[in-house]
C-alpha cells in the first residue's frame, strides 16, 4: 500500500520502518515543525525525528499544521496518523483512495483527547488498550478498525505504560490494519457514543467539545467556554 503519515517523534519513525519492513510505500510524512521559521536549509539538527528521517530518504516533508489535500501524492491509498495531534479535514482524507485511520491509546469510546494515557494514570484505571479507528470529522469518534486491551502495571507512569505496552500495541495494530486493507478486508465498528468519555489536556485550557456533550437548550444557562472549530481542508 502506498501510506502517507501524519505523526510526530519516535512512534511516527516506528510506524514508517515497520511499514517499509512489511513491504508498504511512504509516500509523503507530515509532522509538527519543530522551531517556527526554519526553512528546509536551515539548521538540520533541529528537526523533528520524523522530518530527519524522510529527507535522506526523498520523502517529501509537510508541516502538519499545513497539511492540505494539495500535500497528499495522487497515488496515496492510505493515510495514517501515527501520533499526530492535527486534525486531519474532510478533503484531505479524501485524498486517500481506501482509507484515513489512526491510533489513539485507550479503549475508545473511553478517553477521547491528546491526554488519554496521563488520564488513564490519572483515573487510576487497571485496563486500558489501544484503538485504530477511521478517521472522521469527530475527534477520535469514528468507527473502529482494530481494538486491544492490556493491563496497566500497579506502579506504571504515563510515559512507561506508553514506551513498553500503548506503542508496541499501536506498531501492531496499525500494520494488522493496513495488511487487512491491502487484502481487500475493511472493518468498521461504531463506537458507542454513550461510553464515551473525553477529556481536555492537562496541558492547556479546557475546550469546548459540542460534538461529544448535550447542548443546553435555549432556556439553559449559556456555556463558557473556548470554542472549538473544526477547519475543513
Amino acid at each position: 500500500m502506498n501510506i502517507f503519515l501524519s505523526g510526530r517523534g519516535a512512534f511516527a519513525v516506528q510506524m514508517a520502518e515497520a511499514f517499509g519492513e512489511a513491504g508498504h510505500s511512504i509516500v509523503g510524512v507530515a509532522s509538527p515543525r519543530t522551531r517556527k521559521g526554519h526553512t528546509d536549509d536551515e539548521n538540520a539538527l533541529s528537526w523533528d525525528r520524523v522530518r530527519a528521517w524522510a529527507y535522506p530518504r526523498q520523502v517529501a516533508w509537510t508541516d502538519a499544521a499545513e497539511l492540505r489535500a494539495m500535500h497528499i501524492p495522487d497515488k496515496t491509498e492510505v493515510i495514517v496518523a501515527a501520533h499526530s495531534h492535527a486534525f486531519i479535514g474532510r478533503k484531505t482524507r479524501a485524498k486517500a483512495s481506501v482509507a484515513a485511520i489512526g491510533y489513539h491509546p485507550s479503549l475508545l469510546p473511553l478517553h477521547r483527547g491528546r491526554d488519554a494515557i496521563r488520564w488513564t494514570i490519572r483515573d487510576g484505571d487497571r485496563v486500558t488498550g489501544g484503538t485504530v479507528y477511521h478517521l472522521s470529522e469527530r475527534t477520535d469518534g469514528g468507527p473502529i478498525a482494530a481494538q486491544e486491551h492490556v493491563l496497566v502495571p500497579r506502579k506504571a507512569t504515563a510515559e512507561s505504560l506508553w514506551r513498553e505496552h500503548l506503542a508496541p500495541l499501536g506498531v501492531r495494530l496499525l500494520l494488522r490494519v493496513v495488511d487487512d486493507l491491502a487484502s481487500g478486508r475493511r472493518v468498521e465498528v461504531e463506537q458507542d457514543e454513550s461510553l464515551a468519555t473525553w477529556e481536555p489536556s492537562l496541558d492547556s485550557a479546557p475546550l469546548f467539545k459540542p460534538e461529544l456533550i448535550e447542548l443546553p437548550s435555549a432556556s439553559s444557562e449559556p456555556v463558557i467556554g473556548d470554542r472549538w472549530a473544526l477547519i475543513d481542508h
